[in-house]
């Protein structure tokens, strides 16, 4: 299972976003192994157009969804704390994002910095590289 970061869904979903980008998205959609969280719903939906709400709730109702519960929360929180006591900080969303990939024991796939800097800084979460061609990569 891979946890799709808001950075992929708006990449895909702009008439001009990256071409390998809108194809790893669409193998991981292809192959049952994207998932998404609450924060992604609120950065993904809540930004989306008049026209696309409706297709796109419906589209994400297909996806597993991870929740936030209050141990999440509390993990988020933890998590936070040693990246900042590493000197990294992120924005509040990604880092329960990175804590609830952790806990769901799953790649993260992003095209956010955020994410990067916080693998190199130890915050435990795995990211996901796409095969040749955007190809869904089960390693």
């Amino acid at each position: 299972m891979v946890l799709i970061d808001s950075s992929v869904w708006i990449e895909a979903l702009r008439r001009d976003g990256r071409l390998d980008v809108k194809l790893a998205l669409e193998n991981l959609l292809e192959e049952y192994e994207a998932a998404w969280c609450g924060p992604v719903k609120l950065e993904v939906l809540g930004g989306a157009r008049p026209q696309e709400r409706k297709k796109l709730e419906e589209q994400f109702s297909c996806i597993p969804y991870f929740p936030m519960t209050d141990p999440a929360w509390d993990s988020a929180k933890a998590l936070a704390w040693r990246l900042r006591d590493k000197g990294c900080t992120a924005p509040w969303n990604d880092i329960l994002i990175a804590s609830l990939s952790v806990k769901a024991e799953c790649r993260i796939y992003a095209v956010d910095k955020h994410f990067q800097l916080m693998y190199e800084s130890g915050a435990g979460i795995v990211l996901y590289e796409p095969g040749y061609g955007g190809k869904y990569n089960p390693n």
